[in-house]
């Protein structure tokens, strides 16, 4: 476990690896821990890359010093640390992990060689009218922890790992901390705030992988078809899968992204 001093606090991540191996970075979603990319930690490093992966502001082990926990703000720490240990990258990211992945790409193109986006939010809109008065009201304390946890347990629709109730168990534990919660409810919040990904401006090589049963999504196949063409990129769905596929089935996302990875490696070669 590792530091990355920020202003306001310190960012925690992990790095698993070969010191000079290519860079790869994994950013978790909004009410999630960095080991919802453990399943990446062996197979990564194996093939000799270097894997880093963060918790976002007061998630996890970081501070939970942070005034702001905007989603830029994560974009804004992804860049700092791959800055830290020595980019360019390509970027792991899962729901609002994948927005801030893709706004990295977008303004900080020289730190990007490709992106990996799972369960991604990259229209811009937001979360708007009766749904975010309800989402807001199951926030609310006393009863919002234990709301938040079921409802990101909800998102695991499909099959999960063996070791998923070690994983939820932490992510249950962290919304339940008293000086923690306060900081992953505004990070909750950026689903109310519109944050355009600036795609026209996202030119690295892309991968997008969704969840066959994605629960955030009416057609996820068609929201997954129109970031794959958005990006003139490559597409991955995964069976038996919610929002979280690389958590919930390694045994088909592990191969793909190392798949992506060498092809990634090769673009730069050339």
């Amino acid at each position: 476990m590792e530091h990355l001093q920020r202003p306001g606090g310190r960012i925690t991540y992990d790095v698993h690896g070969p010191g000079g191996g290519p860079l790869v970075v994994g950013v978790p979603g909004m009410g999630d821990v960095r080991a919802t990319y453990r399943h990446l930690a062996g197979p990564l490093p194996a093939a000799g890359y270097r894997f880093a992966a963060l918790d976002l502001r007061s998630h996890g082990d970081s501070d939970t010093s942070f005034a702001q926990h905007t989603t830029l703000d994560a974009a804004a720490d992804t860049a700092a640390l791959i800055d830290e240990l020595g980019g360019p990258a390509v970027i792991i990211g899962n729901s609002l992990g994948a927005t801030a992945a893709a706004w990295v790409a977008a303004t900080r193109p020289e730190l990007v060689r490709g992106l990996v986006l799972a369960g991604a939010f990259l229209r811009g809109d937001g979360v708007r009218g009766a749904q975010a008065l309800a989402l807001k009201a199951m926030l609310m304390r006393p009863w919002g922890p234990s709301m938040a946890a079921r409802y990101l347990e909800s998102l695991f629709t499909g099959r999960t790992t063996d070791d998923h109730p070690e994983h939820t168990a932490a992510v249950r534990a962290a919304l339940r901390s008293p000086d923690r919660y306060p900081g992953i409810l505004a990070t909750f919040a950026n689903a109310f705030r519109p944050v355009p990904a600036r795609l026209d401006d996202v030119h690295a090589p892309a991968l997008v992988v969704m969840g066959e049963q994605d629960p955030d999504w009416p057609d996820p196949a068609a929201e997954a078809a129109w970031m794959r063409d958005r990006l003139d990129g490559e597409l991955l769905m995964v069976p038996e899968a919610g929002h979280y596929p690389l958590a919930q089935r390694p045994d088909v996302t592990v191969p793909a992204v190392l798949d992506f990875l060498a092809t990634a490696q090769e673009a730069d070669r050339a």
